[in-house]
């Protein structure tokens, strides 16, 4: 096929999830989705295999897949117009908040695609504000449960529906004005398809996704089959579930046989009573990130660069546990602990490829009213921890989560001080956080913010790396680990555990935080003393 053609058609199918993306950024209620971008696209073929996506959350992306399967479980004859709906862990999805809205497009009376968009909602209900509940011991108290619905059919929508999901959450403009924005950028997907499928025609079209997907897979074989056969071992440990259990581990074996790939995550810890269970779904797509930050940034992520890939895991383990076990925390723990268990093992394969361990996740929602009475949730999207480093660099500087790589942002500060009662005293780098090496791990941040809400507030929290810190690798050493406290009006200080609710927030109380920083690659002591000097000078170290 000319090659030409497939360029400009792969960027074509770019161009058409990057769209639905700035429909969802410039459409949606949420601060969670308007600032902090926690939502991602996709186009899916026919029976689910990725053949598009937009630089977003890539946790979201590798779920999709199955999204789609678990729909067509249910509704095996789809027709146009339908809008499906899901967020269902155990079916199709990764966790409560997640929602999924997935349209099937059409040529010749032919299912041919699927537009997808994953975003997360402000909160799904549950025991507790913000769709994260620390307490939970099953999947009830979590939220929301939606197993694939038709959430419209004939190009409608049904309003029941919608009302019924809205009146279980305890944001609902918000929550219904995410969905419409949800629905606009999937239709705006599906038009963008149909029309190029009137351009090309159905059988041409579904051959250049062929052909694309073939290249792609063609070139990570490649990269795969340059690398040394063998098997290695990693592993990445939890700090806790908030109930009790303490450094729960994931095992990855990794067998490297001419261009295949195969991870066993067999050997992982049982499931827990806590929220840091793994559904399947979530598990597949962490795996397949793994992957993904192994191969070069050229390769297009879509179905055929996975095909390199096979997974074994075992169900009633942490990262696959049984039907009604929470989940919420999954994205993020321990899907950073898998990919981090699988980098760990690999760094003794391709250890020029192996970047070092990204920052954990520690989440704070408050809730409360401002001073004009209004009730808001507010999700802590600041602080965020320092990337890993690599064999081409330092790692980015409060850059995030392995999970999100960058994908989600913590937003302007003076759009959150104007829209949530909050005043940020400081927002800045946290010298010495980054683990050193011949590349230094990025750097947390540090942040002192100051809660002005009228009356009382109340926090949760949900994450993990209080005790764990970002992985080094290839001889560099780990992060700092995260250090939250609440400073009260009165003086007192309280330590803030990564896993709690009902935490009593008072007006003028600080959230003081330190969040963690990358791992290092490499001996520290190959450090080239120009960057060294450096450091010190810009207060990456002290």
């Amino acid at each position: 096929m000319d090659p030409v053609t497939l360029a400009v058609l792969d960027n074509r199918l770019r161009a058409i999830v990057e769209e639905m993306g700035e429909a969802m950024l410039r459409t949606s209620y949420s601060q969670i989705l308007n600032s902090s971008r926690d939502f991602s696209v996709a186009i899916c073929g026919a029976e689910g295999d990725l053949v598009s996506q937009a630089d977003h959350i890539p946790v979201h992306v590798g779920a999709l897949p199955s999204a789609v399967q678990a729909v067509l479980a249910q509704f095996p004859a789809p027709r146009p117009g339908d809008i499906f709906l899901l967020n269902d862990p155990y079916d199709g999805g990764s966790h409560l908040p997640d929602l999924t809205i997935l349209l099937p497009v059409f040529a010749d009376g032919e299912r041919c695609f699927f537009t997808v968009v994953r975003a997360h909602v402000s909160d799904i209900g549950g025991g507790t504000h913000g769709g994260y509940n620390p307490a939970a011991t099953d999947i009830w108290s979590e939220g929301v449960r939606i197993p694939p619905i038709r959430l419209g059919e004939d190009g409608g929508l049904r309003d029941d529906l919608i009302r019924l999901l809205c009146a279980n959450t305890r944001l609902p403009r918000d929550v219904r004005g995410d969905l419409m924005a949800m629905v606009g950028a999937a239709r705006t997907g599906a038009a963008r398809v149909e029309a190029l499928l009137a351009q090309h025609g159905r059988d041409g079209l579904l051959a250049v996704v062929d052909a694309i997907l073939g290249l792609s897979e063609a070139h990570a074989r490649r990269i795969v089959a340059a690398w040394p056969d063998g098997i290695w071992q990693g592993e990445a440990v939890l700090d806790d579930d908030g109930h009790g259990r303490e450094n729960i581990t994931i095992r990855a074996t990794c067998t490297k046989r001419g261009s295949d790939l195969t991870i066993d995550l067999s050997g992982s810890d049982d499931e827990v009573a806590g929220i840091v269970n793994s559904s399947r779904p979530n598990m597949l797509s962490a795996v397949a990130m793994a992957f993904a930050y192994l191969l070069d940034p050229e390769v297009s992520k879509n179905a055929g660069a996975f095909r390199p890939l096979s997974v074994i895991a075992r169900e009633g383990s942490i990262v696959w546990a049984h039907e009604g076990k929470p989940v919420t925390l999954c994205t993020s723990h321990p899907g950073n602990e898998i990919v981090e268990a699988i980098i760990r093992a690999m760094q003794h394969c391709c250890p020029e490829r192996a970047m070092g361990g990204w920052g954990r996740r520690f989440r704070v929602a408050i809730q409360g009213r401002s001073a004009t009475g209004r009730k808001f949730v507010w999700h802590l999207f600041h602080a965020r921890p320092g990337g890993g480093a690599s064999a081409a660099g330092d790692g980015f500087n409060t850059a995030g989560e392995w999970h999100s790589a960058g994908g989600l942002k913590f937003g302007s500060v003076e759009q959150a001080e104007a829209r949530f009662p909050l005043l940020f005293e400081a927002h800045e780098f946290r010298a010495n956080s980054g683990g050193l090496g011949q590349y230094r791990g990025g750097t947390g941040a540090e942040l002192r913010l100051r809660v002005e809400s009228h009356g009382p507030a109340l926090a949760n929290t949900a994450g993990d790396g209080v005790r764990h810190g970002s992985a080094g690798m290839v001889g560099g050493p780990d992060g700092m680990p995260h250090a939250y406290t609440l400073l009260g009006a009165d003086g007192a200080v309280r330590e803030l555990r990564s896993k709690e609710v009902g935490v009593p927030v008072q007006p003028g109380d600080v959230l003081h935080l330190l969040s963690s920083g990358g791992g290092g690659w490499g001996d520290p002591g190959k450090r080239a003393e120009v960057a060294k000097q450096s450091d010190l000078r810009d207060g990456y170290t002290a």
